[in-house]
């Protein structure tokens, strides 16, 4: 899932990066998806995520090393991950201080499809100013 996950930020950036024209809001909803996985894998780490942002509008020179930096931490936590780990509990805080726990399964599982929720979105929107959207699914990747 994570590959696929890398893949397909690597193709949405490859399509924003061809645009004559930004669209705010498709770099924005971008944004989001690497920030927030940022942002989890800060947490699945046991590190203080709560200052990090994530709903900012960054340049597409950033969110390519943004997935550059989180493919590496998120393959370097995986190398390291036992199948008795998964059910571990994380404890953590959102950004307004409230805290959660939840395990290393359902936080690896939510960051994959909470991305690809989200590459939708932007892929609809491409749509929606007459783009063809990126073939993102899982099945073309693993072609």
């Amino acid at each position: 899932m994570y590959e696929h996950l890398n893949w397909a930020n690597q193709r949405i950036l490859e399509k924003l990066q061809g645009f004559e024209n930004e669209n705010k809001e498709v770099i924005r909803l971008f944004s989001h998806i690497l920030l927030a996985e940022k942002v989890w894998i800060t947490r699945l780490q046991e590190l203080d995520s709560t200052q990090l942002p994530i709903w900012s509008e960054i340049e597409l020179k950033v969110c390519a090393e943004l997935i550059l930096q989180n493919e590496e931490s998120i393959t370097a936590f995986l190398s390291n991950l036992t199948n008795k780990n998964l059910d571990k509990l994380i404890t953590y805080s959102n950004s307004k201080g409230i805290v959660f726990n939840s395990s290393i399964r359902n936080i690896l599982t939510h960051v994959a499809l909470h991305g690809q929720y989200h590459r939708g979105q932007i892929n609809s929107r491409l749509r929606a100013d007459s783009m063809e959207p990126v073939n993102i699914d899982f099945i073309t990747f693993v072609r």
